[in-house]
């Protein structure tokens, strides 16, 4: 029996096995569980969850469906594990968990460096006694989209959908993706209720919530070829610039689009923007005036000091 070419996206993986989405010719839906060929399972070019593939079908083999070969990725993520993604919806609590903004701004920065929209999302509004409005103007301050909700109240969520529902089709993928507990399913569940995501309660004591999506796995958003894809992540609480390489110091400016109008116009062209005065660093006289948010740049230095010294340590 002569083998069967397929092209689809791989949209779950578990233990070695996958799912893959499939538009079979006459525009019908399936999904293959499959593994991938050995020359695919080692980590400089394993299969990811958002991959592009091509299957081969031939029940004459001991595996009968195989992922054969994975098609030119136009980006891939360490964290979360994802390829493929046009759009990252950067998502935090404004209370309870208590957002650690850095972690936030590292997030955003992966996704400018690899060409991915970073999309901002704030939860549990009803708790944040104003705190939600001040972070989303940081965010919408440096052009980045931002939305506040409630799962609770339903605030926000008409909107959020709309541009998910605007944005995410054709194609189109997308991933949420932020700290344990901060409502990330619940808030995707009041979203897109057939998802039936599950969700925990905080824990109290160090109001971080039980990892209850525990694997990558991307839904279809919309019908048959024209759906979007989003895909829920595992909850974490840290993204570790000295343990993984997301970027080098070199590339890590451009990914603060706040900053870019300002480079050259410093006193010194050597500016690092890392502990200049406002009277040296034009960077920092445009925080200082309130034109750049101080948080932003601080994750900026902060970020900076890692890489510097990941370097000097290599």
């Amino acid at each position: 029996m002569q083998a069967i070419e397929k092209r689809g996206k791989v949209v779950k993986g578990l233990g070695g096995l996958f799912d893959v989405r499939i538009i079979e010719e006459d525009g019908s839906l399936s999904r293959l569980a499959c593994r991938a060929k050995g020359n695919l399972k080692r980590d400089d070019s394993k299969v990811l969850i958002g991959d592009n593939v091509k299957v081969s079908v031939d029940e004459d083999t001991p595996d009968s469906i195989v992922i054969a070969e994975i098609e030119e990725r136009k980006n891939a993520l360490i964290r979360p594990p994802l390829a493929n993604l046009d759009y990252l919806f950067i998502v935090f609590a404004a209370m309870k968990p208590s957002p650690v903004i850095e972690t936030v701004d590292k997030l955003v920065a992966i996704a400018e460096h690899n060409s991915i929209l970073p999309v901002v999302v704030i939860t549990k509004s009803d708790l944040s006694d104003g705190a939600a409005v001040e972070y989303r103007d940081i965010y919408e301050k440096v052009g980045i989209p931002a939305f506040i909700t409630s799962s609770v109240g339903g605030e926000g969520l008409t909107s959020l959908s709309d541009y998910i529902r605007e944005h995410i089709r054709d194609g189109k993928t997308a991933a949420f993706a932020g700290a344990s507990g901060v409502g990330k399913s619940t808030l995707m569940n009041a979203l897109f209720p057939g998802l039936s995501l599950a969700t925990a309660e905080i824990s109290r004591k160090i109001e971080r919530g039980r990892h209850t999506t525990r694997h990558v796995e991307i839904f279809d958003i919309g019908e048959g070829a024209s759906a979007g894809f989003l895909a829920d992540t595992p909850g974490f609480s840290l993204v570790d610039f000295a343990r993984f390489d997301f970027f080098s110091l070199d590339e890590l400016l451009p990914t603060f689009r706040e900053l870019l109008p300002y480079v050259g116009k410093c006193r010194y062209a050597d500016c690092a923007h890392v502990g200049e005065g406002a009277d040296e660093c034009a960077v920092a006289q445009a925080a200082a005036e309130g034109r750049i948010p101080e948080s932003r740049l601080a994750s900026y230095r902060s970020i900076y000091k890692v890489l510097k010294e990941k370097n000097e340590y290599k």
